[in-house]
């Protein structure tokens, strides 16, 4: 076995990796919405947008577990999205409980249009970290999504069979 990396006995909540992943993501959702001027969309409505646009969703479970939304508020998320013209839903023919997500040109259009402020907003957060030190961080959140995602996947899939949106 490897050598632990946390202990008991010296194990602080403001060096908790839970802890300051979600202090980061908070800060980071607030300090988007406020600097991007997201027109008349939320920093997570973009998001959606992007996501769809980069085939890594296609279905409203896809959104639920990619933004750990429950089904009500992923549901409200796409009613906003579809009354704006942003995206299409399109019952799937096999099993007309889930409906297959597009977007719309509209909606293509919007993820791309913001795209410029998205990284500028990066490149401003991120100005006292070196090249190196970006790619690195997000090497290490990769890895570390996949280690949780690996070890959540018989959880996820065992949900996935009981839940439509």
């Amino acid at each position: 076995m490897k050598k632990p990396h946390f202990h008991v006995n010296d194990f602080t909540a403001g060096d908790s990796l839970g802890y300051l992943l979600r202090r980061t993501h908070n800060q980071m959702l607030r300090r988007a919405e406020q600097s991007i001027h997201l027109e008349d969309l939320t920093f997570t409505q973009w998001i959606v947008l992007v996501q769809m646009r980069e085939g890594m969703v296609t279905t409203g479970a896809d959104i639920c577990r990619n933004l750990n939304h429950d089904s009500g508020a992923t549901t409200r998320l796409l009613d906003q999205l579809e009354a704006r013209g942003y995206i299409e839903r399109h019952r799937c023919s096999q099993d007309r409980r889930i409906s297959k997500l597009t977007l719309t040109p509209q909606g293509r259009a919007m993820a791309k249009a913001l795209v410029p402020r998205v990284v500028d907003f990066w490149n401003d957060i991120t100005d006292d970290f070196s090249h190196a030190e970006i790619v690195g961080l997000i090497d290490l959140l990769k890895r570390l999504l996949t280690a949780l995602e690996r070890e959540d996947a018989p959880t996820q899939q065992s949900a996935a069979k009981g839940k439509v949106i």
